[in-house]
């Protein structure tokens, strides 16, 4: 027994994040290349990490595009489950990345806490520079998000949140700047510390969630699946339920006990309905094993023990 979901449309699909991939990437190393170069220029710490900020907005770019080519190649016989993990091990990579930007941002705001000097050179053109990569970063953050929303994206939902961090940190840098030009160079290295501050943030999330699917962690309650489990006809029990993958591709296994006077024939059509019954209530299921067991004294002590403990 078991039940793998055929998503229709999944082609095109990934043609068109693909597509949205591509764009935003050129308009991201752009922003990071204008902040970066400015950045040393004028020797101002907070722009310069506000680069590397951006910089990664475009590495996570990167891995979305590794990850929708590798993940597109069917499943073989080194890899049953598929090639969706590399994405995975590639955004670890990314987050490793972003620890080591961190790093050097706040090393470089420190030393120059102990040695400001007349700090950046701040003029108009700063605001001017700042100003035009802020408006990139907003356009793409909306375009981003309203194709994600359009194409059902995780991929291009997380990098709108992502991006949409940045904003954040740039209308910060351009206050510090202002506060510069006003005669307080220490606020370029403080600021240099709160960019640092968002880039950990950012490595945290990024490593947390690849530490959730390459520790199998559970995806779904398994309380809600066995209510979909047993919402099938001929289903008289639910548990042993296990999920694992990335958070919108879901493996599935789970136990489900029918009447033990039913024939091998009946228990596997009853199990093949659970299935694609769990498929269709949760979309992002996409492969479920259903094992059939009868329902008797011994299932029934071993169901009651998991849900004492909540482990149904």
């Amino acid at each position: 027994m078991g039940y793998t979901r055929v998503r229709p449309g999944r082609t095109e699909r990934t043609r068109s994040v693909r597509r949205v991939l591509w764009w935003v990437l050129g308009l991201n190393i752009a922003v990071a290349g204008a902040k970066l170069g400015y950045g040393v220029f004028i020797d101002s710490i907070s722009v310069t990490a506000d680069g590397f900020h951006s910089l990664f907005d475009g590495t996570s770019n990167v891995i979305g595009l590794i990850g929708l080519s590798v993940a597109a190649r069917p499943a073989d016989r080194d890899h049953p489950y598929g090639h969706t993990k590399y994405e995975t091990f590639a955004s670890a990579a990314v987050g490793a990345l972003l620890l080591f930007a961190a790093w050097e941002v706040g090393s470089s705001a420190v030393e120059r806490f102990g040695n400001p000097g007349a700090g950046p050179t701040v003029d108009a053109v700063s605001f001017v520079v700042m100003l035009a990569t802020l408006a990139v970063n907003v356009a793409v953050t909306t375009l981003e998000r309203r194709e994600g929303n359009r194409l059902g994206s995780e991929i291009l939902r997380a990098d709108a949140s992502h991006t949409a961090s940045d904003v954040f940190v740039t209308v910060g840098v351009i206050v510090g700047l202002a506060a510069v030009r006003l005669g307080m160079p220490l606020a370029d290295p403080i600021l240099g510390l709160v960019v640092a501050g968002f880039i950990v943030r950012a490595a945290y999330r990024v490593l947390h969630s690849a530490g959730a699917t390459l520790s199998d962690t559970a995806r779904i309650d398994p309380a809600e699946i066995c209510v979909a489990a047993l919402a099938v006809e001929g289903v008289l029990g639910c548990h042993d339920v296990r999920t694992r993958g990335s958070s919108d591709e879901v493996y599935m296994d789970l136990h489900v006990q029918v009447d033990p006077a039913a024939t091998v024939a009946e228990g596997h059509a009853i199990a093949e309905r659970v299935e694609k019954a769990v498929c269709a209530a949760f979309d992002n299921v996409v492969d479920v094993i259903a094992h059939l067991e009868p329902l008797d004294d011994y299932q029934l002590r071993k169901t009651a023990a998991q849900e004492r403990g909540g482990m149904l």
